[in-house]
């Protein structure tokens, strides 16, 4: 789909990404050893977390970082549901964080698609977002126009 280079993740993106996912897991309640439910590990508990932010306001335009965390988030119901790996791609804002789905060239950004949407003054519905993604994803996959 794109000729940009793509590598593993390296420590200053995982460590960006296990940071926002902190944030996002402390909207949980955390078990007495300070671990977040277990729950969290759920696609569905994250994406709840994404609408209760939305839904509430508690996240707004100027709230980049914790826009992008949702975007995390969201990233990472849809590689749970559709097992595809976070990378890097090197474009010409540098070193992004993306999702693949492995064997193929198909590459996906979540970590700035709430985050375009909300400080462009768009409504965004989450549940729409993921389903339309996932949906969207899997017949770009099995279409068989893809590498």
């Amino acid at each position: 789909m794109d000729d940009l280079p793509r590598f593993r993740l390296e420590d200053p993106e995982r460590e960006w990404l296990e940071e926002s996912r902190a944030w996002i897991s402390g909207h949980f309640n955390h078990e007495p050893d300070g671990e977040a439910a277990a729950d969290f590990d759920k696609a569905d508990a994250k994406l709840a977390v994404v609408r209760a932010n939305l839904a509430h306001g508690w996240v707004g335009p100027d709230d980049t970082w914790k826009l992008q965390a949702l975007g995390i988030a969201l990233g990472d119901a849809l590689a749970e549901d559709l097992m595809l790996e976070w990378i890097t791609v090197d474009d010409e804002h540098g070193r992004v964080p993306a999702l693949n789905w492995p064997g193929t060239s198909i590459v996906l950004y979540p970590v700035t698609m709430i985050s375009q949407r909300i400080e462009a003054g768009e409504d965004v519905d989450v549940d729409i977002m993921f389903e339309e993604t996932r949906v969207k994803l899997q017949e770009i996959a099995f279409s068989g126009d893809v590498q």
